[in-house]
């Protein structure tokens, strides 16, 4: 069967449902992606997900040299979401080309590396090496570091920080270059134009929201840093304004991310003009939930008699404007 079509049957009729997306060059299959940093490097899922059948994995965050992370608790659950402070922990940019990304060979599905530095040049670093690999398939920008350079101001929060750092990783590869915004700003519409007029691909929107939980037994944070990122259901409203304020500003395709549980909450993200979407916290509490919302786009265009999901892209219905 053709990858992105679903062939029904049963009654003596065949019907074609088209799943397939383009982004950024790469033909996926499915608009299904997970999101960078809550499925590791992708292996954890395998015993309770077929991976083939994503759109594309988004592996956790990587840097040149290992990391640590934060110090625990660095993870808490809130009402409607979860807050975490893990610090980017992970095994550095070697031991994933030596170890992890030739076990992801064998899984029929794009993989886009997630990438983060202290400096525009750790960045350039990761896309030269990473950029050699041929299971490597594109990058996604976590812009949300601090520039050691830049006073420790985060690359994603200043427009002409973030706009030099895409420029100069456009000029390093022409695999697909997805930056993933902070909502963390102003304006994130005026930071997805400076990251398109620089060369991006495409735009996941958004990254965690920045938050903290106490306890008021103790009077102490919940989390050792303090202050986490909020991600999960609780902060999907927000993700889902962002996405359609910023697919309306521009011509790249906008990933969108934030709260996503079900095929219903995808379909919202599409109908809001996102060309595809990634499966972030809800991995915590079911690790085949990337499977579950592809299922539940799938049951969605049956239900509703779409052959093409693209149909949904940016398909909104809004009434006019009120008169004066």
């Amino acid at each position: 069967m053709k990858a992105g079509l679903k062939e029904e049957g049963g009654d003596g009729t065949l019907s074609r449902i088209d799943t397939s997306v383009s982004l950024a060059g790469l033909s996926m299959k499915t608009p299904v992606m997970t999101a960078s940093g809550t499925c590791g490097y992708g292996l954890e899922l395998v015993p309770y997900a077929d991976l083939s059948r994503l759109g594309a994995l988004v592996v956790k965050g990587l840097s040149v040299e290992p990391r640590r992370g934060n110090p625990p608790p660095r993870i808490i659950e809130t009402c409607g979401g979860m807050l975490n402070a893990i610090g980017l922990e992970n095994v550095g940019m070697e031991a994933f080309v030596a170890e992890t990304l030739p076990r992801l060979a064998d899984h029929e599905t794009f993989i886009i590396v997630n990438i983060l530095g202290e400096s525009r040049e750790e960045y350039g670093i990761l896309i030269d090496r990473l950029g050699e690999q041929e299971g490597v398939h594109g990058f996604e920008v976590n812009v949300s570091c601090p520039n050691v350079q830049k006073g420790g101001i985060a690359f994603g929060s200043d427009p002409d920080t973030l706009e030099d750092l895409v420029r100069y990783l456009r000029e390093r590869t022409q695999k697909p270059l997805i930056i993933k915004l902070s909502p963390n700003v102003t304006d994130i519409v005026d930071m997805a134009r400076r990251a398109e007029g620089a060369g991006a691909d495409a735009l996941s929107v958004i990254n965690t929201i920045r938050g903290m939980s106490v306890d008021p037994e103790t009077r102490r944070p919940h989390l050792a840093m303090v202050i986490g990122g909020l991600s999960g259901p609780a902060i999907k409203p927000v993700a889902l304004r962002m996405v359609w304020e910023v697919a309306a500003k521009v011509k790249i395709p906008v990933i969108g991310v934030g709260g996503i549980l079900s095929g219903e909450d995808a379909i919202e993200f599409l109908i809001a003009g996102a060309s595809a979407v990634q499966v972030g916290t809800a991995h915590f509490r079911n690790p085949a939930a990337c499977i579950e919302v592809t299922e539940g786009i799938e049951r969605y265009l049956e239900r509703h008699g779409i052959r093409d999901v693209k149909e949904l892209i940016g398909s909104i219905q809004l009434d006019p404007s009120p008169g004066p």
